[in-house]
Formats: C-alpha cells, structure tokens, sequence
C-alpha cells in the first residue's frame, strides 16, 4: 500500500471510486444471470444488505458520535441517540408525506418505486451531510 499513499490525491480518489463503482457493478450484474430470484434467497440478500449498512452507520457515523460527545463532556449515549432518532423519525414523516403526496398518483404506473426512489435518495442525502461534516472536522484535526 506504500505505492498508494505517494499518490496524488486526485489519483488516489479515482482509484478507490474506481474500485468502488467496479465492486458494486459486479454485485449488480449477479442478477443478469437469473431469470427469477427465490423470495427466500432474496430476503436473505437484502437481510445481508440491511445488516452491513446498519454496521456501516454504526462504525461511520455513530461510534465517531460517541467518541466525540465523550471528548465534549456530553453524556455519551445522549447526543447520538438524539441524531438516531431524529434520522429515524425524518424517514418515518417523510414515509408518511409522500404517502399523501402521491395519493392521487396511486392509480399511476410506479408510483410506489417513485415513493421509493425518493426516499433512497434523501435518507442517502441526509446520511452524507454528517458524514461530510465529520470528514471536514478530521481533516482541521490533521492541519
């Protein structure tokens, strides 16, 4: 990994988003070769799926939130447990406008993949603004 490091920066993130897109692809591209998924083998994909960003939440997002409240002088289950519900309850509401919202499209072709389009997109917003913010609190760390 020597040779990675010596990189420029630019190179280095083309390279791991590279890496990135191509792990990712190759995931996607397992479902051209079936015709039809067993529910089962399908529940157990999207269980795997929902357990590994579940753990990846944790280890971005929240283990660094403990750390930090603990270091602020918070008590250190308080602040994240306040951002844990705080997301958990934006994605329930924002479930519940759209509901409403597309009521009168229900009778319109892919209106619940719109329903969750949306809400993929904005959950995968509001998880980067943190993310970004605590990124941007290392690297002054690092100055």
């Amino acid at each position: 990994m020597y040779w990675f490091e010596n990189l420029n920066p630019v190179i280095q993130a083309l390279i791991a988003t590279t890496f990135t897109w191509g792990i990712t692809a190759l995931g996607a591209l397992i479902v051209c070769f079936f015709k039809e998924v067993n529910k089962k083998v399908l529940n157990t994909v999207l269980g795997f799926s929902a357990g590994v960003m579940i753990a990846a939440s944790f280890w971005s997002l929240l283990a660094p939130s403990i750390d930090l409240s603990s270091e602020l002088g918070y008590i250190v289950w308080l602040p994240p447990t306040i951002g844990f519900t705080i997301g958990g309850l934006f994605v329930l509401f924002s479930d519940k406008f759209l509901d409403k919202v597309l009521k009168n499209k229900k009778g319109l072709k892919g209106a619940d993949s719109l329903k969750r389009c949306i809400l993929l997109i904005s959950a995968i917003t509001i998880h980067n603004i943190p993310e970004g913010l605590w990124k941007s609190r290392v690297y002054e760390c690092l100055e």
